[in-house]
């Protein structure tokens, strides 16, 4: 399930309601990502996602998709926010339910590495000595890489 949105939303309640009556489901892994206070060595006072409606819900589609053929999953469940957000308000979860912890651990990291690489959003951090828009910084690059590991060949 996928949610792009701009409402903010409680993560507790997400995860609760997401796992409601799944009792197939053993594991429960969940990451919640929030809006940091500072960066760069000054103080945010926002940050601002933008997207295109309807083309970022296809992408991370594609990207949820994969995680479920990769992982043994019961289910998935992304929920993202656009818009302008405030210091310690979420800005995405994502979660996954299994019946054992590793593959829901590992489809939760795999979601997230390849959102944070891939998901047609543009953020900009907003401080007081003006605004920087934010790229994947190269470890989100390398955690990223290391789901497709390079083909080597012997010479």
């Amino acid at each position: 399930m996928i949610r792009v949105q701009t409402e903010p939303f409680d993560p507790h309640a997400e995860t609760a309601a997401f796992a409601q009556g799944r009792g197939e489901a053993g594991a429960l892994a969940s990451f919640v990502g929030t809006v940091r206070d500072s960066a760069h060595g000054g103080e945010v006072s926002a940050l601002e996602l933008e997207g295109y409606p309807g083309f970022t819900e296809k992408q991370i589609a594609k990207i949820e998709a994969d995680a479920r053929a990769r992982f043994d999953v019961i289910d998935t469940l992304v929920v993202h926010r656009y818009g302008r957000m405030a210091p310690g308000e979420a800005i995405v979860l994502v979660a996954a339910l299994s019946k054992h912890r590793r593959e829901a651990l590992q489809a939760v990291d795999y979601l997230m590495d390849r959102l944070k690489t891939e998901a047609p959003f543009w953020k900009k951090e907003l401080r007081a000595e003006g605004a920087e828009w934010i790229e994947p910084r190269v470890d989100d690059r390398e955690a990223h890489a290391r789901w497709n590991p390079k083909n080597t060949t012997k010479e």
